[in-house]
């Protein structure tokens, strides 16, 4: 079975082709600057074969025909036909409240994919028009939607709910919702692989670092809690995002500079997090150089980083009532040793014993913790492109069992 993940952006489409025989991927790429100029598609065949196509991609169907070119070309291509695609998972970002797993795209889960607009401006129309273009494209080929906030719809109500007027969150839906919840998924059941217990079993935080960051606290396989928010600006210190701030500050700053409130979410957004503390630059590679050379404050940007990614551990670990293991994953938690060794130096206290050499190894998955550490520290590479072509395939299976 040929599985298309697609991952919808504001100006991009990503995409994996899967063969779910043995769940490898034949082909991937991205469609750059959709509705802009200078749009692209660089396309990686599994043999190795990469090819960059600059061409004028209007709109999003557009650019999943140029993906669909790609993935049947007679030189770089992959299928002999468009056909021989069995399924498409989607990312999708916010489900709301009623979207609580993966399923089939249906009228009324568009519906409530776009019920979310509001609660997701940047990311759920976007995701509306990857499915929409699929469909004109693959028509009568199963559809999934798997939604970025459904690992998370496990959280109870005292770690969702907001202390504002109760009326908000029955009438405009505030709550806390989280988000990256494919990552902390895939992760946590890998983690708990990779240490041969049950998954059930494990109180587990896993560290989703990357330009956007998270922490989820995993007890007994489900999210109980979850650093980001009603948007994806709450939490960690992040790239360009503030994360946590006290939200007085929002008046304060309009009251005393004159700033308008977009201005305020644009600079809390994009011009704050690593890049706002450090002055310059939002990439982690950048900021541990300029650290080693001496820049203060570049060191400060990464002390803060760190600290608030440590202050998480503990918080959920005492939520939880005990701590098992510590996952990282994502761009940052996957790479950056000086990162990891950096949040774990502090959490001795609840049996988390870094191993300095096994921590600067070689990349990729693997247990970074002391022999005597009674919290196992682990990397494991994310993969949400294969647990979104996962539930895909398990969902259009079940739809074809009972299809007449």
């Amino acid at each position: 079975m040929y599985i298309l993940v697609i991952n919808a952006g504001s100006s991009s489409v990503k995409y994996k082709l899967f063969d779910m025989k043995d769940e490898s991927v034949l082909a991937e790429g991205i469609v750059d600057r959709v509705g802009m100029a200078g749009a692209s598609l660089a396309h990686n065949a599994a043999e190795g074969k990469e090819i960059e196509i600059e061409s004028d991609v209007p709109d999003y169907g557009t650019a999943l025909e140029l993906i669909a070119d790609a993935l049947i070309h007679p030189e770089y291509g992959v299928i002999g036909s468009i056909d021989e695609i069995s399924a498409v998972g989607h990312r999708v970002v916010h489900g709301g409240e009623k979207a609580s797993a993966s399923v089939l795209i249906t009228p009324d889960v568009e519906s409530i994919i776009r019920e979310c607009f509001d609660l997701a401006p940047l990311h759920n129309p976007p995701n509306m028009m990857g499915i929409e273009a699929c469909r004109k494209i693959l028509p009568g080929v199963p559809e999934v939607a798997v939604f970025d906030t459904a690992f998370h719809r496990t959280i109870p109500k005292e770690a969702y709910l907001y202390a504002v007027p109760y009326r908000l969150y029955g009438d405009y839906s505030i709550r806390r919702y989280g988000f990256h919840g494919t990552s902390h998924r895939y992760v946590a059941y890998r983690a708990a692989q990779v240490l041969g217990r049950p998954l059930e079993e494990i109180r587990m935080v896993t560290c989703h670092l990357g330009n956007g960051c998270s922490i989820t606290a995993v007890k007994n396989g489900k999210s109980v809690d979850t650093s980001m928010g009603f948007t994806p600006l709450e939490g960690l210190i992040m790239g360009t995002r503030s994360g946590d701030i006290d939200p007085a500050i929002v008046f304060y700053l309009m009251d005393h500079t004159g700033m308008t409130a977009p201005e305020v979410n644009t600079m809390l957004n994009k011009e704050s997090g690593l890049l706002g503390l450090s002055g310059l630059s939002r990439d982690m590679r950048d900021l541990e150089k300029a650290a080693s050379e001496g820049n203060k404050r570049a060191i400060t940007a990464l002390n803060c980083f760190a600290y608030r990614i440590r202050k998480y551990i503990g918080a959920y670990a005492a939520s939880m009532g005990g701590l098992d293991s510590i996952v990282f994953t994502a761009g940052i938690g996957e790479n950056s040793s000086k990162i990891r060794a950096m949040v774990c130096s502090g959490l001795e206290f609840l049996g988390a014993r870094i191993d300095a050499q096994r921590n600067s190894g070689p990349g990729g998955e693997r247990l970074i913790s002391r022999d005597d550490s009674n919290v196992k520290i682990l990397i494991v590479p994310t993969n949400e492109e294969l647990m979104i072509a996962r539930d895909t395939m398990e969902l259009t299976e079940v739809y074809r069992s009972i299809s007449p």
